[in-house]
């Protein structure tokens, strides 16, 4: 951080300040990982004012423009404004390629990706992460979110932990390893399928290899002062020990994140862990723990019931046997639309096959079998 304040300092002396602009990326990432959120935020609403002032007076956006708006949509995110982050994107690519640096492209199709799990489309994530792949370039600085365990975790939330496996021995990694930083993401990663092959199948000794790693990783994130980490840590301790059935060192975990979590704003980070995380919720909730915070994640995984897999609707018009997931309505006000099946496809950023098969859940979902009787279905439920 001192380093890159000093670099900052010197461009700016020398009169260079678009590249001065290019230090807020890796700046930003140091700060999330030291889980200081909010200040990674007015670090990028900062830069993007003086980028706009910069474009005032050049008549062209500095290069690093359109990095800059994905960054603080990466942040948005987090905060689960899923609205402000996708329109943080649209500005990122309307700005066109040359407002984007060469090694920093792929990010606009991670955060993408991201949005769209969040929103509970995983194959349109894997998708754009297969396009970020695709993209990536090798910049100077290390890439410590690797694209493939991004991939690995999408895999891990849709139950392929076989996928899943090959990854992990394809990278070499051990619940045994040295914990290193550059690998810290994997780690975590290969906790999260560890307590996911526990749950799929218990007695294995999985569980045991989990809370071992996840102790490792703990202690020498406390060490570096990564805030962040140690957070999303204890997020993880606190699932392995309710999968044990530990509901009391479960919630004691769980209680640390959250205190740290609370003041920057941290959302996603707890939602993406799905289902698991609802029961743990009520216990935190009838315990008195961080009751603003606990409320505000239950109503968003289930504003009614707080027992709804995310992404699904609480309590969907019209009373269907099977409820249409968040995406699910995305494309259904979409089909309403005098747009193409291609044009959908484009707007969403999804592939054909994607934008089928998304289709023909809704057609099951709404018994009908064309995109006329689909329309007039949902019109008469009141779905759009």
């Amino acid at each position: 951080m001192r380093a890159f304040g000093e670099v900052r300092i010197s461009l700016r002396r020398a009169g260079n300040l678009a590249d001065a602009l290019s230090t807020t990326i890796p700046t930003a990432d140091m700060l999330l990982g030291q889980g200081r959120l909010r200040d990674a935020q007015r670090l990028y609403e900062d830069a993007l004012g003086e980028a706009l002032r910069l474009t005032v007076a050049d008549g062209t956006p500095p290069q690093s423009t359109g990095d800059l708006e994905v960054g603080l949509s990466e942040i948005l995110r987090e905060q689960n404004d899923l609205p402000a982050a996708l329109a943080h994107l649209a500005a990122s690519e309307a700005l066109g390629e040359p407002a984007h640096s060469h090694e920093n492209r792929y990010r606009w199709f991670v955060s993408m990706a991201r949005i769209r799990q969040a929103e509970g489309d995983p194959e349109a994530a894997l998708e754009l992460l297969g396009t970020a792949e695709q993209d990536y370039r090798r910049g100077f600085l290390p890439e410590l979110r690797p694209i493939d365990a991004q991939t690995a975790r999408v895999w891990i939330g849709q139950g392929r932990l076989d996928e899943a496996t090959a990854w992990v021995t394809a990278r070499g990694l051990s619940s045994t390893d040295a914990p290193v930083y550059l690998r810290e993401f994997e780690h975590l990663t290969l906790a999260r399928l560890l307590i996911a092959a526990h749950r799929a199948a218990p007695g294995t000794g999985r569980l045991r290899e989990a809370l071992h790693l996840l102790g490792r990783l703990l202690a020498t994130a406390e060490t570096g002062h990564r805030w962040g980490s140690v957070t999303e840590i204890q997020l993880l301790q606190a699932l392995a020990h309710a999968a044990n059935g530990d509901t009391i060192r479960a919630l004691e975990s769980l209680e640390q994140a959250l205190r740290r979590a609370e003041p920057e704003g941290y959302c996603r980070l707890f939602l993406d862990e799905g289902e698991p995380l609802v029961a743990l919720l009520r216990n935190a909730s009838a315990a008195g723990i961080s009751p603003a915070v606990v409320q505000r994640l239950s109503n968003t995984i289930a504003p009614d019931e707080g027992a709804l897999p995310l992404g699904e609707s609480a309590a969907p018009a019209g009373g269907l046997a099977e409820p249409l997931s968040e995406r699910e309505r995305q494309v259904l006000r979409l089909l309403a639309s005098e747009l193409s099946g291609p044009d959908i496809a484009r707007e969403l950023y999804i592939s054909l096959n994607t934008l089928r098969t998304h289709t023909r859940h809704i057609f099951g979902k709404l018994d009908v079998n064309s995109r006329p009787a689909a329309v007039r279905r949902a019109e008469a439920l009141g779905l759009l």
